[in-house]
């Protein structure tokens, strides 16, 4: 069984598989059959004979535009012959891919991804405390400027009335 730091495919490669597409992280079949050493249709027979397990919020069809977009963006022509829809999985749906996939590298692969997803989120996190506290910090500069340029009305008003 695999160590805990062990990693069975590179971060780098399984992160430059994770698209933003209709505002989730995703993961397409194509790239998960490949991580996990199966064919894309044997991954897709699996998903359809266990469709209850897949909700919308777990896996999604890209509609034809959406993946035309995505090919444009990422310049990768290996998507070349599609013939059907790509499935889009979010971290639950790959999480759900374990249970349908019972081979001992999809289980490796599904654990080392569903822990870069969960390391994505927390990093997010960690960037938006950080975005929060600049904006408490820029608050209280903004508060003080207003403090300081009324010091400096209050001088202005002072040195008008001695000149009169």
């Amino acid at each position: 069984m695999m160590e805990k730091n062990e990693r069975i495919i590179p971060e780098e490669v399984i992160m430059s598989k994770i698209y933003l597409i209709r505002a989730r992280k995703v993961m397409l079949d194509m790239d998960l059959a490949e991580l996990y050493g199966v064919e894309t249709k044997q991954l897709k027979r699996a998903v359809r004979r266990n469709e209850k397990r897949f909700p919308p919020d777990f896996m999604f069809e890209l509609s034809q535009k959406e993946f035309e977009n995505l090919r444009s963006q990422s310049g990768t022509s290996s998507w070349g012959g599609v013939r059907y829809s790509p499935m889009a999985f979010t971290e639950q749906g790959v999480a759900m891919l374990s249970s349908v996939l019972n081979s001992d590298r999809a289980i490796l692969v599904n654990i080392q991804i569903i822990r870069i997803f969960t390391r994505m989120r927390e990093m997010l996190l960690t960037h938006c405390d950080i975005l929060e506290k600049l904006s408490q910090i820029e608050q209280k500069f903004t508060d003080h400027d207003d403090k300081i340029l009324l010091i400096f009305e209050y001088l202005r008003q002072l040195e008008q009335s001695r000149q009169q």
